[in-house]
């Protein structure tokens, strides 16, 4: 167990750098690029079967303890060790990453990057991994900041070099320097945070910091931590108004870098609540978290009212950037649940942090599929080129289109409905030291916004997979749909020479090709799978859960 966590961890980084390398004669294969790509998919298939491996063998029955842990001393002069461990709230996300990264190295190797050296991109994308992988299986406070970090260099270089500019101000470029910039800023200050935990307490040690629950530091260090910590955790999260660099960066970013982006990164910043806020810090959480239900119901509303705006026809709305405005709102549910201070409201956001990966990971999939196949992502291009359509043209890629929508609004049965609910049962009952009248006001607005998002997600549906034609193109109806009795072939009363001929069929589309069945089934099962059996994720949350709240350590 132990050293499978560590070839988890290192494989990515070990495979980064022998990606840049020449490959050997006999494994090119049909082209060098050919073959590094090749190598992504290799070396994330062996860290996605390591932690599979690692999954199998944890102890369900002590979810709450550390597992496969290492624990070595690396700067001794300022007490930071190497420390490493899983319980069964980082397993999930940990396994969510490693899918994710294999998904995407196995859609790139059939669908390769558009720019500049093969070589380059998996470098990045096998860093990006490890990066992700580490912050959620470091146990010490600088190595998490350390790991929180790496990720921001492989994901500016995506989306600056790989991505693409139509629809973002300032194109690509601008769109990966104002993701560096905001989340460079909120990690200098959560850094500050985090070096007056350490300092204080005498150790950055989380497992020994969340079994001593505060009690080493004083309320108004707790307060200062949780604003600096809080700040850095929310820009990555990101919470409304810290998201603004988000819409630009999916906007720009090539198709496994908004899956990842999306699927994963983003789960870094409310893991961090969870992992150090909550446990080591819980008198300066209380005094915070009606702020944080605040602005996370804020970011439910305004992130579904600015998907509405986009999805009216004629506002020129794109789909990579409605998700975007999209994954605003549903964290904002994630955070509601982790200002509750209660198991169940926890428990839901960490189960809404993992459907969110799955379901947001196979939006942008099936996005840039559509986008490959129409050259744009424009809502109303789309409307106009598809009309009634995505079903009649490509009915698989429309189905698994309209699946994924209604998983996103938390149709009961699939993934997405759990966390939701979680979440506002929490608020219904939050901790005895919280407003409850305050907490029943967030849970009102909270599920109001669960209709906003039906009610964008059900249009986004209706206009790209089953619009009637004459609604979108203008086109004319074909023979015989005038009024009732009139002769064959007669038009309607008034119609233009020519009406009468039926328009000529729409030529079909390539559906879904065996490649993205292949790296879309997994996501649909496991949507499935966590929509019917719950237990499967809040059975490993839940004891973890409980003792963090306690304050006890793992």
């Amino acid at each position: 167990m132990q050293s499978l966590l560590v070839l988890i961890l290192l494989a990515p980084l070990a495979g980064a750098a022998t990606a840049l390398l020449p490959a050997p004669p006999g494994l090119r294969g049909r082209s060098p690029e050919h073959a590094v790509l090749r190598h992504g998919v290799l070396v994330s298939g062996v860290v996605l079967a390591a932690a599979i491996a690692l999954a199998l063998g944890f102890d369900r029955h002590h979810a709450s303890t550390m597992q496969a842990t290492t624990d070595a001393s690396w700067i001794a002069a300022m007490h930071i060790r190497i420390h490493l461990g899983i319980d069964g709230i980082s397993l999930p996300l940990l396994l969510l990453t490693a899918l994710l990264s294999f998904l995407c190295a196995l859609h790139s190797y059939f669908k390769p990057p558009e720019g500049p050296h093969a070589k380059g991109f998996v470098a990045l994308l096998l860093l990006l991994e490890s990066g992700t992988l580490a912050t959620f299986a470091v146990l010490d406070l600088i190595l998490f900041f350390l790991a929180f970090e790496t990720v921001l260099i492989p994901m500016y270089f995506l989306i600056a070099r790989w991505g693409g500019g139509e629809g973002v101000p300032g194109g690509r470029q601008a769109a990966a320097w104002k993701f560096v910039l905001y989340t460079v800023l909120g990690s200098v200050i959560m850094l500050l945070g985090l070096l007056l935990i350490g300092l204080r307490s005498g150790t950055f040690d989380m497992v020994a910091l969340a079994t001593d629950n505060g009690r080493g530091l004083s309320e108004s260090v707790q307060v200062i931590a949780v604003l600096a910590i809080g700040l850095g955790l929310a820009v990555k999260t990101p919470m409304w108004p810290l998201h603004s660099w988000l819409p630009d960066a999916h906007t720009a970013a090539p198709t496994v870098g908004s899956v990842l982006l999306a699927g994963v990164l983003l789960k870094m910043g409310t893991y961090g609540f969870v992992r150090i806020v909550l446990p080591i810090a819980p008198h300066g959480m209380r005094t915070f978290a009606p702020y944080l239900a605040a602005f996370g119901v804020a970011g439910i509303i305004y992130g579904s009212l600015a998907c509405l705006a986009l999805v009216r026809r004629g506002a020129g709305g794109d789909l990579k950037r409605l998700i975007a405005y999209s994954s605003v709102g549903h964290m904002g549910f994630v955070l509601l649940g982790i200002a509750t201070m209660t198991p169940t409201g926890v428990n839901g956001a960490l189960f809404a942090n993992v459907a969110h990966g799955l379901i947001t990971g196979l939006l942008f999939f099936l996005v840039g599929a559509v986008k490959d196949r129409y050259g744009t992502a424009d809502l109303d291009t789309l409307a106009g080129a598809t009309g009634a359509a995505l079903y009649g043209r490509a009915p698989r890629l429309g189905g698994l289109l309209a699946f994924a929508a209604v998983a996103s609004l938390g149709l009961p049965g699939l993934a997405g409905f759990w966390g939701e609910m979680l979440t506002m049962f929490g608020a219904f009952h939050p901790a005895h030291a919280l407003s409850r009248p305050a907490f029943l006001v967030f849970m009102s607005a909270a599920a109001t916004g669960t209709l906003l998002t039906a009610a964008y997600l059900l249009t986004v549906v209706r206009r790209v997979c089953m619009g009637a034609l004459s609604d979108e193109t203008g086109l004319v109806a074909p023979a015989g749909a005038g009024a009732p009795g009139a002769a064959p072939g007669a038009g309607a009363p008034g119609a233009p020479a020519g009406a009468g001929a039926p328009p000529a069929p729409l030529p079909s589309l390539p559906d879904v090709r065996g490649h993205e069945f292949a790296a879309w089934s997994p996501l649909v099962a496991l949507t499935v799978l966590a929509g019917l059996w719950p237990a499967a994720l809040l059975g490993l949350s839940d004891p973890a859960v409980h003792r963090l709240l306690a304050g006890g350590g793992s």
